[in-house]
């Protein structure tokens, strides 16, 4: 029997790691990355650069008899000028598939963002330790899912039992990218993001390069799906698009092309899976940029508006409307000669009817109800009988 004073410490590299395409070492622990480095280097802002590092799908994997589990972190804690306080990132322990606890930590370095002036400082705070106890004394597969939404340096592991390498899975992996929606927001656990639901349901092996304002159709993007192994890709464009008013249709055809090339190069029969962006009604014909709306913010609400002109659609303004037409046009044009590309229409997940029974709370960002109802809408579509993803369908 073990008991808890008979710790092993077992260094968090990156064979205990899924879901992260990259290990930092840094004088506090190990930063999980979602992009690699080559990639980080060129980020422009310090959105993606913090929606990278948040490390949604990222979970710790190994095998033991342990009763008895403790993490080391320090968590980054955000905290917007104006807005409601943030809750604590979670961190979830599944045995053998099963969830099996639930914990978070309440403070650490704290990162202050303000959106109207546009600045955000950092604050250093402490190393606090995670505990999972009570757990049975077979061998067993342990997975600790860390925070979708929550930056955390991994500072050590504990278990009152050795640890090992879980065997390698037959399970395939399933790469997917996208916004804020698939980075988590608004859910309020790591396997409640709507990619992890799917995942769940699919039976395959999560990497989620879901992007809090940052599925731009950057290139370093591109050549990191490129270069990252996969079995399943899929690809959720528009909504980002349109929030940062990036581009005009002249240049967003192209960009998608380009983007597609990019990863053929490096998966060039893998099956690809195009989704077009999800209902929201503040972007539907009207074009962006978003922007949070201070007078919800003073109030202690989050939400967010458009503040664009619908009648610049003409001169090549860009609405979730137009992306979605673009979208079918492009894929149905390249799969005359690419059979593995395939197109899935984001309203098939969430549309108009959707909205009107499970609203958007902050008008971009569905709430974690929503997340279920998404996920298991993409596993029935794509790993269901004839969709792409079935092992049957190339």
């Amino acid at each position: 029997m073990h008991t808890e004073h008979d710790w092993t410490t077992t260094p968090v590299t990156a064979d205990l790691l899924r879901g992260a395409l990259d290990l930092e070492h840094t004088d506090r622990g190990v930063l999980p990355h979602r992009l690699p480095a080559p990639a980080r280097r060129q980020i422009p802002d310090g959105q993606l650069a913090m929606a990278e590092s948040q490390p949604s799908g990222v979970r710790l994997v190994f095998r033991t008899p342990a009763t008895a589990v403790e993490l080391d972190v320090v968590a980054t804690k955000r905290v917007y000028v104006g807005a409601p306080p943030r809750p604590d990132g979670v961190y979830e322990l599944l045995v053998d598939g099963r969830l099996a606890g639930r914990a978070g930590v309440p403070d650490g370095d704290v990162l202050t963002i303000d959106m109207a002036a546009g600045t955000a400082t950092t604050r250093p705070g402490p190393v606090r330790t995670l505990r999972f106890t009570g757990l049975s004394g077979d061998e067993k597969e342990v997975e600790i899912w860390l925070p979708h939404d929550e930056t955390a340096r991994l500072v050590a592991l504990r278990t009152n039992a050795p640890v090992r390498t879980a065997p390698p899975t037959d399970r395939r992996v399933w790469l997917h990218h996208g916004s804020s929606i698939s980075h988590g927001s608004n859910a309020t656990t790591p396997t409640g993001t709507w990619p992890a639901v799917a995942a769940a349901l699919g039976g395959v092996e999560l990497v989620n390069l879901g992007f809090g304002g940052g599925a731009l159709l950057d290139p370093f993007t591109a050549r990191a799906i490129r270069d990252a192994p996969a079995d399943l890709i899929s690809l959720k464009i528009g909504i980002n698009i349109v929030n940062a008013d990036l581009m005009r249709r002249r240049a967003f055809g192209p960009a998608v092309h380009g983007f597609l090339d990019t990863l053929r190069e490096g998966h060039p029969t893998v099956p690809l899976l195009v989704v077009s962006p999800l209902y929201c009604p503040i972007h539907e014909n009207t074009p962006g940029p978003c922007a949070p709306d201070l007078g919800a913010m003073s109030e202690g609400r989050m939400r967010f508006m458009s503040t664009g002109d619908p009648t610049q659609t003409a001169a090549g303004k860009l609405t979730l409307t137009v992306i979605r037409d673009e979208l079918s046009r492009i894929v149905r044009q390249r799969a005359a000669t690419d059979p593995n590309l395939h197109h899935l229409d984001g309203l098939d997940l969430y549309g108009e009817a959707d909205h009107a029974e499970w609203p958007l709370p902050d008008e971009l960002h569905p709430d974690p109800g929503t997340h279920q109802h998404i996920g298991e809408r993409f596993a029935r579509r794509a790993f269901g009988a004839g969709g792409p993803f079935t092992r049957e369908h190339r």
